[in-house]
């Protein structure tokens, strides 16, 4: 156990990682935020991004290799192009910016796209997920989920909800792996968590493959609807958590 984490802390995010696994698995969304928020309230604050980044690979990559033949790859080298960099310049400005006006714009910029019809975004080219890796990539080292924003941004490219799936989760591994890497780099101690981590990634699988198997049977249309609700429920939520932190700023 890391020091100062309870034992009931520790199982909470173990069942916890199977539920929000599911969640992102059979929905295409939410399961990354849910986790970070509830570490918000259970795992020290310098350890949060880190941690959440780690577990959120291990989910990830298992959704990647059991979708694995619905994947987009050319999407995916163009995106692991721009996260690289991406990852390097938001390590450097890491607590230099102002994380709850990001918040409240990325959470209306995702409303924005998720409701409106923007042409431009049909048919994203492969520098355009080069830039989308380099922003969100940026954007996931200084306030940790930016799951609806790839989501949004991929769901306007692939129609498939099985392509979207995978697409989506192999770029979030890409993502997530860029940005472990760098905290390492940076000097957090990953080691006193790793027993975490682990049955974290193993109950997350597990849940990965219960969505899995309900995202098969999910009319396109339904999921679409259930797509667009959970990403407006959390830009939603996004807005509220980034004007409340200005004004108590």
């Amino acid at each position: 156990m890391p020091q100062g984490l309870d034992l009931w802390v520790a199982a909470s995010l173990v069942i916890a990682s199977f539920f929000t696994s599911a969640l992102t698995a059979s929905v295409g969304i939410g399961g990354g935020v849910a986790m970070l928020a509830l570490m918000g309230y259970l795992v020290p604050v310098p350890a949060i991004i880190p941690l959440h980044g780690a577990v959120q690979l291990g989910s990830n990559l298992s959704r990647s290799a059991i979708l694995r033949s619905h994947i987009a790859w050319a999407c995916l080298a163009a995106f692991l192009a721009g996260a690289i960099p991406g990852a390097w310049v938001g390590g450097l400005a890491v607590g230099a910016l102002a994380e709850p006006a990001l918040k409240a714009m990325l959470g209306g910029f995702i409303l924005l796209i998720t409701w409106l019809k923007l042409p431009g975004l049909a048919a994203i080219s492969l520098p355009g997920f080069t830039f989308t890796g380099a922003i969100t990539t940026f954007l996931t080292m200084i306030f940790g989920a930016t799951g609806p924003f790839n989501a949004v941004v991929l769901s306007k490219t692939f129609p498939d909800r099985l392509r979207l799936q995978a697409t989506t989760a192999a770029v979030m591994s890409l993502q997530h792996l860029v940005k472990t890497i760098a905290f390492a780099l940076a000097g957090f101690a990953f080691a006193p968590w790793l027993p975490l981590i682990a049955a974290m990634i193993l109950t997350g699988f597990a849940g990965t493959w219960v969505g899995a198997n309900i995202l098969h049977k999910i009319p396109e249309k339904r999921f679409r609807m259930l797509f667009r609700i959970a990403l407006t429920v959390l830009a939603l939520d996004m807005i509220r958590r980034g004007v409340a932190g200005m004004a108590h700023g």
